[in-house]
Order: structure tokens, then sequence, then C-alpha cells
């Protein structure tokens, strides 16, 4: 690392540490969201910022079984049920297929929408709780 900053002009080394330093602050911004998104689900927002228990809170909040987490490791699968989830989360806040396309190809302004427009939290809408709500 120390060659490379030192083999790099001062503009460039510059420019590394303003894109990290970007990088960084959206990542804040993006916990931030999502500690925004899990108060209005009913949790408390510090479950946010912890690994892994932050999945399992969101497949709670949108009313999917905790060991789907287990299936996140799985190559191809993994991706299935993100996409799966990412739409449960946006029917959960009363959007549509729409809103899940663009939570998939621009994370980080939907989440922000997300947290901080008018959305409002509706239920899970997995079908684990709809089979609850059937008895």
């Amino acid at each position: 690392m120390r060659l490379l900053l030192a083999s790099a002009s001062g503009a460039e080394t510059a420019a590394a540490v303003a894109i990290l330093t970007a990088l960084f602050a959206l990542m804040i911004l993006i916990w931030v969201a999502f500690w925004k998104i899990f108060t209005k689900a009913g949790e408390a927002g510090w479950k946010a910022l912890i690994p892994i228990y932050n999945v399992i809170v969101l497949l709670r909040i949108v009313g999917r079984p905790w060991w789907w987490l287990l299936l996140y490791f799985v190559p191809i699968v993994g991706l299935v049920l993100l996409i799966i989830v990412i739409h449960d989360l946006s029917t959960s806040f009363g959007h549509g297929a729409g809103f899940t396309v663009g939570l998939l190809l621009l994370p980080p302004v939907f989440v922000l929408i997300l947290a901080f427009g008018d959305s409002t939290y509706r239920g899970p809408a997995g079908p684990e709780v709809a089979a609850r709500q059937a008895r």
C-alpha cells in the first residue's frame, strides 16, 4: 500500500481519499436509513447496526423464516432469495414491483426513499404471515 501511495501524485492520492470518504459516508447513510426502516416496522433501530442479526430482523419484518439466512450462502439460491426479500420489503411498505426494481438497481436511492419518505409499514408481506392470518 505504501508503495502504491508513494508512486501516486498528490492529486491521485487526494482523489482516492475523497472517494473512500464518500463511500464511507454513503455506508453510514444507509445504516441510518435502515435504522429508520426498522423503526417504522416496529423494531428497535439499533438492530440495523449489528451484522447478521440485522438480516434476521429484516427477514422477520418481511415475514420470512430466520433460517433463510443460511440459504443466502448458497450461490444462486442466495441471489434468488435476496430478490424475494427485497420484493417482500417493498410490498410490506405498500409498494409494488416497480419499487422493487428500483431497490435492486439503485439501492441507496430507494432505501432512502423508503426510510425518509411517506411509506408506512403495513405488515409482513411473506406467505408465512398470510398462512397465520388465514387460521
